[in-house]
């Protein structure tokens, strides 16, 4: 039986390098799965891999991207730029995304899956919401292009994923974020009441590649993409805690107290980003999981064992 072919994009990244060790771990309906992983640079050195090529492609290069979809029976779409100018947002996110489908479309690919973000609905709060039950505002120039890519995904027949905050091994962002935060503002967060949508790297790529694998839920459809049981503010501050990730404090402070000693200690992190992982920003995403029937896991909090000595060297780093 010949192998499901994917195209996957983001390979080398956060999420995708996950990806990609899970598809090379998979199976679908009894075939091996080959992989195309597209990267800008050079391909990574190292021993021929069985079932995996690399091919050069740059989304913000759309004529590098030409016959990159050939032959492949799905295309799972996780690249994109978080940061930047508008303008280097957009040719990645939109043009870049354009053009990949466009290859697709040509190819004939039958299955594409598309990694979005809970970001687009903009600064919340929100507590338990569904699927575009708000309506998506999304503010900064990677969650606009983000939006914008999304709403050409769908145009394909794409299934679109809207995660929460991903934590695992290689989580640039979420954990350190909150250390910073954590120097900056040393008590409780207004309780920490606030109720998060989070899932561990290794959950959602089970989800990705059992998406890929697979003809259900048909496209297009955008699903929530987090794990279905949210995550106080107040328990992954003491998970982290527990784990040595994050220094303990004694005191409580009400949220503008908050926010005035957040604006006295000069950081990276803005007062909306401080927001987003201390508010409610809850999206209801049990859906996914029982449509596919992919296991949703024990949880990111659960699943900390595993990568806090990732975060240790990190945050040392």
């Amino acid at each position: 039986m010949t192998p499901l072919r994917v195209l996957l994009t983001g390979a080398t990244g956060f999420v995708g390098s996950e990806v990609l060790r899970a598809l090379r771990r998979g199976r679908a309906g009894g075939r091996d799965i080959s992989v195309r992983a597209l990267v800008r640079a050079a391909p990574p050195d190292g021993p021929h891999t069985p079932g995996l090529s690399w091919v050069p492609g740059d989304l913000s290069d759309p004529a590098s991207l030409r016959g990159a979809a050939r032959d492949a029976d799905v295309l799972v779409h996780l690249a994109s730029r978080v940061s930047g100018s508008p303008e280097a947002c957009e040719a990645v996110n939109v043009h870049g995304t354009r053009a990949l489908l466009d290859e697709a479309r040509r190819a004939g690919v039958a299955r594409i899956v598309h990694l979005s973000t809970a970001a687009v609905y903009g600064p919340g709060p929100h507590r338990g919401i569904a699927v575009d039950e708000v309506s998506p505002a999304p503010v900064s120039p990677a969650s606009v292009t983000r939006l914008a890519g999304e709403r050409l995904a769908l145009e394909a027949g794409a299934i679109v994923l809207r995660p929460g905050l991903v934590l695992g091994a290689g989580d640039r962002w979420v954990v350190p974020a909150l250390a910073e935060l954590r120097a900056r503002v040393p008590a409780h967060w207004d309780g920490g009441s606030g109720l998060l949508s989070v899932v561990d790297v290794t959950d959602l790529a089970r989800l990705i590649v059992t998406l890929a694998a697979t003809n259900t839920p048909a496209g297009p459809a955008v699903h929530h993409a987090s794990h279905p049981v949210p995550v106080s503010n107040h328990d992954l501050m003491a998970a982290l805690t527990e784990r040595g990730l994050l220094d303990p404090v004694a005191d409580d402070w009400p949220w503008e107290t908050c926010l005035r000693r957040l604006r006295e200690a000069p950081g990276s992190m803005s007062e909306r980003q401080f927001s987003l992982l201390a508010r409610h920003h809850w999206y209801r995403s049990d859906d996914i999981w029982r449509i596919t029937g992919c296991p949703a896991g024990p949880g990111p909090l659960a699943r900390l064992a595993e990568s806090a000595s990732w975060y240790r060297v990190h945050l040392a780093a």
